[in-house]
């Protein structure tokens, strides 16, 4: 298993990150059953996967207490990530210690703001009116966060889905920032036109978020129809597929999302591999990224995408899928917001 520094910290990570979100079971995600996440995470680490992704937010802190869980008498093994809400930022300590709490740690390895501090993220994470006529700043968020860096609480402060000019909002505070993790996969390339440059430039690293896009990049789905609205209500797809989750009110990019998959599914065949496979390999083939954050909830999941992060794809065959999927980059364009319309965006 690959493993880089992240950022100027001293914390090393793998190539892939689980992500935890369906840990505790949830609306979203469905049921996860405890047994089924102490043997991943168990599993994870005996594959040489260090490095496990988790939130506030994730089934209302169910996410974390089950990854705490699982992790029991393994703490030092293991990378922690968790993150806070914006709307949350004005109590930046009071949260991480919740957060503390549920995973049944006495420090967190990385703390992230989830999302950027701005009146549209806000908005989605509270309905207090106090807090929306008086959000927090960016400047008391990571002072804060500092802070509890300062104290030992974390040992490394990050960001999520933050585009170019809000990092450079963040740099300008003078804290040191290792990470963003921002949603990267084969149909969502949006970070390459300028958030990876300046994460490059800045040694700040990459996790991408949403390696299989929600199990699209799987080959789970054979046609549009047979995706689930949860996870078909981004602007890949039309506003009425989400059926009510979606909030974009674009047409989507489904023809073209659809023939990528048919042929990834053909490349993946002529290299006798899995498509999830094939797909986990190209996004760590970039030199911008540090870790693919994929969900593996069970065993036989996270052996295939653990097999992944060893497979050396050609550049021959990482340049045919830049070309295959380069309509539906040209459909999507470089917001990396995918759930918002594309001129309304949280991420700038």
């Amino acid at each position: 298993m690959r493993k880089q520094i992240l950022g100027s910290s001293d914390i090393v990570i793998s190539a892939m990150t689980v992500g935890c979100w369906p840990f505790g079971g949830g609306e979203y995600w469905g049921e996860q059953s405890q047994n089924d996440v102490d043997k991943v995470v168990n599993a994870a680490l005996d594959s040489g996967v260090n490095t496990f992704d988790t939130a506030e937010m994730y089934n209302d802190g169910e996410s974390e207490r089950a990854l705490g869980k699982a992790l029991k008498g393994h703490r030092n093994d293991a990378v922690v990530i968790s993150k806070i809400g914006p709307s949350n930022c004005h109590h930046v300590r009071e949260h991480c210690i919740a957060s503390l709490q549920r995973l049944g740690m006495d420090y967190m390895d990385v703390y992230m703001l989830h999302w950027p501090i701005n009146k549209l993220a806000v908005e989605h994470f509270t309905s207090d009116k106090s807090i929306l006529a008086a959000p927090p700043t960016v400047e008391e968020a990571y002072a804060q966060l500092s802070d509890l860096k300062k104290e030992g609480l974390i040992r490394s402060i990050g960001m999520s889905n933050f585009g170019r000019t809000q990092m450079e909002e963040v740099v300008a505070t003078g804290v040191q920032i290792d990470v963003n993790e921002m949603s990267y996969n084969i149909v969502s390339r949006a970070i390459e036109a300028e958030i990876s440059p300046y994460c490059l430039q800045n040694n700040i690293s990459i996790i991408g978020s949403m390696g299989l896009q929600q199990g699209l990049l799987a080959g789970i789905y054979k046609t549009v129809e047979d995706v689930p609205p949860h996870q078909a209500h981004s602007r890949h797809f039309s506003q009425e597929r989400g059926k009510g989750t979606s909030r974009h009110y674009e047409e989507g990019a489904e023809k073209e999302l659809f023939e990528v998959v048919d042929q990834l599914r053909r490349i993946a065949a002529d290299l006798h591999v899995h498509i999830a496979q094939l797909s986990i390999a190209w996004i760590l083939k970039k030199p911008f990224m540090t870790s693919t954050l994929v969900g593996s909830r069970n065993i036989d999941e996270l052996k295939m995408n653990v097999d992944a992060c060893s497979l050396d794809i050609s550049d021959e065959t990482e340049a045919l899928i830049d070309r295959i999927s380069q309509p539906v980059l040209d459909v999507m364009g470089n917001n990396p917001d995918y759930y918002e319309h594309s001129t309304k965006s949280r991420i700038y």
